[in-house]
C-alpha cells in the first residue's frame, strides 16, 4: 500500500522552497548509499526534497523501499522515506539541516522536543582494497533533546525487496538471523547470474542489519504491518512472515527498531544499520581459450556475508574517523581552487567511485589470488558498457587524485585482452563487453569504433600512471600494443577521417580539432614511453613526429576569422571546447604553445551562456566534465571560474532531480539524460595538476 508509488513526485519538487540550510548547497540528487553500480541509492532533490518527502531511488530513478519513524514520548514521526500507514497515526519530522561532504550526507530533522540525526556514509578506502570492494554503505540515527527536558525514543528503519531486483512482479525469499547481528536477508527466487533488468542486478542478496543489543526487535512482512507495529507499539514483534511472494505484493519489507532510552541534551550514540549487496560471481571476464568468473576483493578476507557484515558495522566508529579525514583533505586541497569548486569535487567523488568493482580471480586450487586485480567500471546510464576507455579517461583524474594503481588495475583489463590477440581491430578497442557485468569483449572487432579518441585515452592514461607511481610495470609488459596504437596515431590523427569522438551524441566528423590533440598528445606521450623504457631512437622519432604536427595543425586548426581554434579543420565559424589540452597539461609535456592556450583564455568568456560554454557550434548543451577540463586550460582565474561556476551553477539549480548529471543545456538549465555517471571523476581536474 505505496500511495506515492506511482505519484510523479518530480511534479510537485519544481514549486517547493525548501526550508533548511545546506552546506554546501543543495543538489539535485543526494547520495545516500553509493558503493557499487548495483548499491546506488539516492534522495531525489529536485529543487527541495527533504529527506522524509520523497521515496530514495535507484540511480536510475526506480524506487527503493527505505523508510524510517522515530518515537519521541509515545509519539511517532517519520524521518526517512515517504510512507503511507493506514490506521496508524504519525506526523513528518521537519527537516532543519542537511550537508554533504565526500563521503557523507547529513540531515538534521526535528520530532517535537527531539532533534534527530540521520547520517548516511558510503566510505571512500581507495588504498585499502578489502575496505573498498565492500558493497555496504552505513545509516546512523542519533537524537538529542532540544527542549532542556529528558524524552523516551525509540528509532526504526526497513528497506523493502525493490532493493533486489529491476522488477517487482517477481518472487523474491528472504530470512532473518539473530546473533550478535540481527540481519534480513533478501533475494529473488529465480535468480538470473549475470543478469539486469532495468540496470538492476538480478541475483545475489540484499542485507540490511543492526547490533543486536538488549533494545532491539525485528520484524518482516507487509509494510503497513510491520511500519504499524512500530508506529503503535514503539517495539517489532521478532516475527518472520514465511509468506514468500512478488515484491509488489502487499510489499514486504524488513525492520529493525532500537529502544534508545531517555535522551538529553547530549545527543545519543547513535544506532547504526548497515545495508548493502553481494553477489558472487560479481563479472564475467574474457580470457584467451574461454571465460573467467571474477568475485569481489573483500571475499579474500571473508569466508561468509555474515562475516563481513559483523566487520562492517563493528568498524563503524574507525570508519566515521577515517571518512572524516579523507573528506577534510578533500575539501581542504579543492578549496585551494574556490570554495565552489569544492562543493563541485564533494558531490562527485561518491557517485564516480561508485561505478567501479574491485576484483579477484582464484587459483586452480581454489585459493584467491590477490595478485590478480581488475578494476572493472560500469558505463552507467548512457549505454552499460564494462571498462569503456572513454568513460574511464573523464574520470581519469579521480584515480589519480585517490590511488593510482585503482586506474592500473581498470587499465589491466583492457590490455590484457587486446595482448589475447582476440581483438582484430589495430586500434584500441572501446570497451571490454557491451552489458555489465559480462566482460566478453568483442572478438568481431564490432565494438563502436572511436579509434583515435581510445588509442589516445590509453597512452595518456598509461604514461600518466607511469609518471604519478613510479611503476613502468605496464608500460614493459604492454609497450607493443601502445607502440600499434601509436602507429595509427601518426597515420590517422593529424588530420583525423570522419568519425565519432567520446562525444559521440554530437555525431561523426571528419578532421576535428580537438580529436587531433588528442591524437598528438597520444603520440607525444609514446615517446615519453620510450624514454622511460630507453628507447631513445624512438624517443626522439615520435618526438619529432609529434612537434611537426602541432606546427601543421596550428595552421589547420587555427581560425581565420577570429582568434579561437575551430571545431573541424576549414570550418571558420566554428569551435568547441578544447579540453584534449588537458592531457598536454597533465603529462607535462609542453608540446602545445602558450598561444594556444592565450587565444582560447580569450575566446571562452564571449561566448559564455547562462550556464556555460557550449560543447561545440553545432548546439547549446555542454558537459560538465569537459566545462572542469577547460577550465584547467585557462591563463587567469576569471576565465576558469567562467567554468567552474557555470557547473556549480547547473548542480546546484534545482532544474532536475537525476544524480549528478553531466550533460546540459547551457541556456535553459535542462538535462540532456545522463545521469550518475562516473565521468564526475573529472571534476577532480585540479587536483592533479
Amino acid at each position: 500500500m505505496r500511495f506515492l508509488h506511482h505519484i510523479p513526485v518530480f511534479a510537485f519538487l519544481l514549486s517547493a522552497v525548501h526550508a533548511w540550510t545546506s552546506t554546501p548547497f543543495n543538489p539535485p540528487s543526494i547520495p545516500l548509499a553509493v558503493r557499487t553500480p548495483y548499491l546506488s541509492c539516492w534522495l531525489p532533490q529536485g529543487s527541495g526534497a527533504a529527506l522524509n518527502s520523497v521515496w530514495p531511488e535507484f540511480w536510475t530513478g526506480s524506487i527503493l523501499g527505505w523508510a524510517g519513524f522515530v518515537k519521541v514520548d509515545g509519539v511517532a514521526y517519520s524521518f526517512l522515506g515517504a510512507p503511507a500507514v493506514s490506521g496508524s497515526t504519525f506526523t513528518q519530522a521537519t527537516q532543519q539541516s542537511f550537508s554533504f561532504t565526500s563521503t557523507q550526507s547529513t540531515f538534521v530533522l526535528s520530532a517535537g522536543p527531539i532533534d534527530v540525526t540521520v547520517n548516511f556514509l558510503s566510505s571512500v578506502e581507495p588504498t585499502d582494497l578489502v575496505k573498498q570492494s565492500i558493497p555496504f554503505s552505513y545509516m546512523a540515527v542519533s537524537a538529542a533533546s532540544t527542549d532542556g527536558a529528558t524524552h523516551s525514543v525509540q528509532i526504526y528503519s526497513d528497506i523493502s525487496a525493490e532493493w533486489v531486483s529491476g522488477d517487482d512482479s517477481l518472487t523474491v525469499n528472504w530470512t532473518t538471523t539473530t546473533g550478535d547481528i540481527l540481519t534480513h536477508q533478501v533475494q529473488l527466487t529465480s535468480p538470473t547470474v549475470y543478469g539486469e533488468s532495468s540496470d538492476h542486478t538480478q541475483y545475489g542478496s540484499a542485507f540490511y542489519s543492526t547490533p543486536n543489543t538488549v533494545s532491539a526487535t525485528y520484524q518482516s512482512g507487509q509494510d503497513i504491518v510491520v511500519r504499524a507495529q512500530f508506529i503503535n507499539n514503539g517495539v517489532l514483534a521478532n516475527t518472520q512472515d514465511t509468506n514468500f511472494r512478488a515484491v509488489s505484493n502487499d510489499w514486504p519489507v524488513f525492520g529493525l527498531a532500537h529502544n534508545v532510552g531517555n535522551v538529553g541534551s547530549t545527543a545519543s550514540t547513535p544506532v547504526v544499520y548497515s545495508v548493502g549487496h553481494i553477489r558472487d560471481p560479481a563479472l564475467e571476464y574474457v580470457v584467451a581459450g574461454g571465460t573467467q568468473a571474477r568475485s569481489l576483493y573483500f571475499w579474500s578476507k571473508y569466508s561468509s556475508p555474515a562475516a563481513v557484515i559483523s566487520e562492517f558495522l563493528g568498524d563503524y566508529s574507525a570508519a566515521v574517523t577515517r571518512a572524516n579525514t579523507f573528506d577534510a583533505k578533500v575539501q581542504s586541497d579543492a578549496s585551494a581552487i574556490s570554495t565552489e569548486y569544492a562543493g563541485i569535487v564533494a558531490l562527485s567523488v561518491r557517485q564516480s567511485l561508485g561505478a567501479n568493482e574491485i576484483t579477484i580471480s582464484k587459483e586452480t586450487s581454489g585459493t584467491w589470488n590477490t595478485s590478480d586485480v581488475l578494476v572493472f567500471l560500469k558505463e552507467i546510464s548512457s549505454d552499460g558498457n564494462v571498462n569503456t576507455v572513454d568513460v574511464i579517461n573523464p574520470a581519469w583524474p579521480i584515480y589519480l587524485y585517490t590511488n593510482p594503481a585503482l586506474g592500473k588495475y581498470l587499465l589491466e583489463g583492457l590490455f590484457r585482452y587486446q595482448e589475447t590477440g582476440l581483438y582484430p581491430n589495430k586500434w584500441s578497442v572501446h570497451d571490454l563487453g557491451a552489458s555489465y557485468p559480462k566482460a566478453l569483449g568483442h572478438n568481431d572487432g564490432g565494438d563502436e569504433a572511436m579509434p583515435v579518441e581510445e588509442c589516445g585515452n590509453m597512452l595518456m592514461m598509461a604514461l600518466s600512471y607511469a609518471q604519478k607511481s613510479g611503476d613502468n610495470s605496464q608500460l614493459e609488459a604492454y609497450s607493443n600494443l601502445l607502440d600499434q596504437w601509436t602507429q595509427y596515431l601518426i597515420s590517422d590523427s593529424l588530420i583525423p577521417g570522419n568519425q565519432i569522438s567520446t562525444d559521440d551524441f554530437a555525431g561523426s566528423l571528419a578532421n576535428q580539432t580537438n580529436l587531433a590533440i588528442k591524437g598528438i598528445v597520444g603520440i607525444k606521450a609514446m615517446s615519453e614511453i620510450w624514454g622511460i623504457l630507453g628507447n631513445t631512437a624512438q624517443q626522439s622519432n615520435y618526438s619529432s613526429i609529434a612537434s611537426t604536427y602541432v606546427t601543421k595543425w596550428q595552421t589547420f586548426a587555427t581560425s581565420t576569422t577570429g582568434a579561437h581554434l575551430t571545431l573541424d579543420y576549414n570550418d571558420e565559424s566554428s569551435w568547441g571546447l578544447s579540453y584534449n589540452l588537458f592531457g598536454d597539461k597533465l603529462l607535462g609535456l609542453n608540446l602545445f604553445p602558450a598561444s594556444v592556450y592565450d587565444e582560447q583564455t580569450a575566446w571562452y568568456p564571449t561566448v559564455d551562456n547562462s550556464f556555460g560554454v557550449p560543447l561545440d557550434t553545432r548546439h547549446t548543451y555542454t558537459k560538465t566534465d569537459w566545462q572542469i577540463w577547460t577550465s584547467t586550460l585557462m591563463n587567469n582565474t576569471a576565465a576558469r571560474d567562467i567554468f567552474i561556476e557555470a557547473v556549480y551553477k547547473w548542480a546546484s539549480s534545482g532544474t532536475n532531480n537525476a544524480p549528478f548529471g553531466d550533460w546540459y543545456d547551457t541556456i535553459a538549465g535542462a538535462p540532456e539524460g545522463f545521469r550518475a555517471r562516473p565521468v564526475v571523476g573529472g571534476h577532480l581536474a585540479h587536483l592533479v595538476l
